[in-house]
Order: C-alpha cells, then sequence, then structure tokens
C-alpha cells in the first residue's frame, strides 16, 4: 500500500458526483466472468469501483465493487449482487489494524514495526500457526456477508522494513496461503501489488490490484495476469488521466484514478 493519506473505517466523506469518462469498452461484456469451477475469475478490462470509505453508493455503473469486509454488512453485497455486481472484500492479511474488532486475537509476538498507517504493524507472516486461523476466520466472514472475492493487502512484506527476516519465499509461502483460504471458501482472490512475485503467482491468484504502476513507471510488470486473461484492477492518484489512460488502454488494464482517502469519486479511463 503506497497511499500516502491514510483512510480509517470512521473517515466521512460525503457522496460527491461522479465525475469521470466512461472506460473503453473491452471486447466482451466485462459484466461477465470466466468461470473457474465455482470461481469468479474476472477478464481484462471489466470496470469497477474501488469504495473503502464513506457510506458505499451502489449506485455507480460498474460490473465490479471493492470494499472494505469488516465496515461493509451483508444487507450492502446483497443491494450490490442485485444490481449485477460482483463484489470484492478488502481485507490488510500483512499488517495488524488496532481498530479491527479482532485486533485483540493477535498476540504481541507476531506484530512488528509499523508500516507508515497510524495504528498499523506488519505481521510476521512466517508465524502461520498463529495467522492461518485469524485469517481464515477473516476470509469465512467475507464468505458469510456473500462476497465473491477477496482483495488481500500489505502482502510484500518482505520487500520493507518489518522487524523481522521475512524471505522471498516466506512470502510466496504466505500468500499462497491466503490465497488458498479464498479458494477453500469458493471465492477467487486478487494479487495486491507484490510486482516481482508476479510471475510466481500468477497462477495463484485470480486478478491483481495495484497501485500507482503508472506514477513508478512499472504497469509492464502486470501483464501475465492480463496474458492469462485476469482483470487488473489498478488505480493513480497524483497523475492526470492523461498521463496513464492511454497506457493503461494499450496494457488493458482496468484503471482508475481515485482520491487518497478511496471515497465514492474516480475518473475511469
Amino acid at each position: 500500500m503506497r497511499r500516502p493519506a491514510k483512510w480509517a473505517a470512521s473517515l466521512a466523506v460525503p457522496l460527491a458526483l461522479l465525475a469521470g469518462c466512461t472506460s473503453a469498452a473491452p471486447e466482451r461484456d466485462p459484466a461477465d466472468a470466466r468461470a473457474t469451477g465455482r470461481i469468479w475469475q474476472p477478464r481484462p478490462g471489466a470496470d469497477w469501483q474501488w469504495q473503502l470509505s464513506g457510506r458505499v453508493d451502489t449506485s455507480v455503473d460498474v460490473p465490479v465493487y471493492d470494499i472494505d469486509g469488516f465496515d461493509q454488512s451483508e444487507r450492502t453485497v446483497a443491494e450490490l449482487h442485485d444490481r449485477g455486481r460482483k463484489v470484492i472484500c478488502y481485507l490488510s492479511t500483512g499488517a495488524w489494524e488496532d481498530w479491527r474488532p479482532d485486533a485483540g486475537e493477535f498476540p504481541e509476538r507476531v506484530l512488528g514495526k509499523g508500516n507508515g498507517w497510524d495504528g498499523e504493524r506488519w505481521l510476521d507472516i512466517r508465524r502461520t500457526d498463529v495467522l492461518e486461523p485469524l485469517m481464515a476466520a477473516r476470509i469465512d466472514m467475507c464468505a458469510d456477508k456473500g462476497f465473491d472475492a477477496v482483495e488481500p493487502d500489505n502482502m510484500d512484506g518482505y520487500r520493507n522494513d518489518t522487524g523481522f527476516p521475512l524471505t522471498a519465499d516466506d512470502q510466496l509461502r504466505y500468500n499462497r496461503l491466503i490465497a488458498g483460504l479464498a479458494h477453500e471458501r469458493g471465492m477467487s482472490v486478487g494479487l495486491k501489488n507484490d510486482l516481482d512475485q508476479i510471475p510466481q503467482l500468477v497462477d495463484d491468484f485470480d486478478f491483481a490490484v495495484n497501485e500507482q504502476c503508472a506514477q513508478y513507471d512499472e504497469c509492464g510488470s502486470l501483464t501475465p495476469f492480463i496474458e492469462a486473461g485476469k482483470a487488473v484492477f489498478h488505480v493513480e492518484y497524483e497523475l492526470p488521466t492523461g498521463d496513464f489512460c492511454p497506457e493503461s488502454r494499450r496494457l488493458r488494464l482496468s484503471s482508475l484514478l481515485k482520491k487518497y482517502e478511496l471515497g465514492v469519486w474516480r475518473r475511469a479511463c
């Protein structure tokens, strides 16, 4: 997660009028998706809305929503389904957040350094004996609310100063564990950032979620997902759409310009 301004569960963001251009239509209807057994797999080019703060505006005319798993209710998920949307459950699986209702269940020994956001600390992802049941319970919550997929965040701790000697192999094992927990519950799962490990993980994940690959000249690293027929849901915060949308369309990314608080406002490529 690269956002320099923290969104919070209690942040009240006024519902703004939807602003932006309509995304270019992909070759096939993005509201549909290829089925892989019971697992939903969004196609490249699928339009989406990512809203993690404020009251969810269910009226945005896109086929995919990504919303907070703890803050949003089964009723909100059902309303989005009634409108024909697929719904992704946002969870932090690589960092502890002190405001979550299960925060007290994480023992101190698995909590590392702060990750740059108030109230958050990296997790020792090597301790799957502790973390697996906690993450399974979180993903059960997503399943019980009817979500179609999971977006697990903070999945690149090995590249950060976590306070633990994490390796790339530790990260691969943990990311695959999270993917497996989602798949066991009939949900798809997205790889969040972690660009360096895409070649090893593209077969384990059903789509990707990326922040600011255009700003950091990294979008080409996401092409294995597109080549595999899997959507890449991409957001920029600081670049104008004219600076990244042409390349996003060429690469078939599902790109948005968003504000840092990740409220309702969006501009699609």
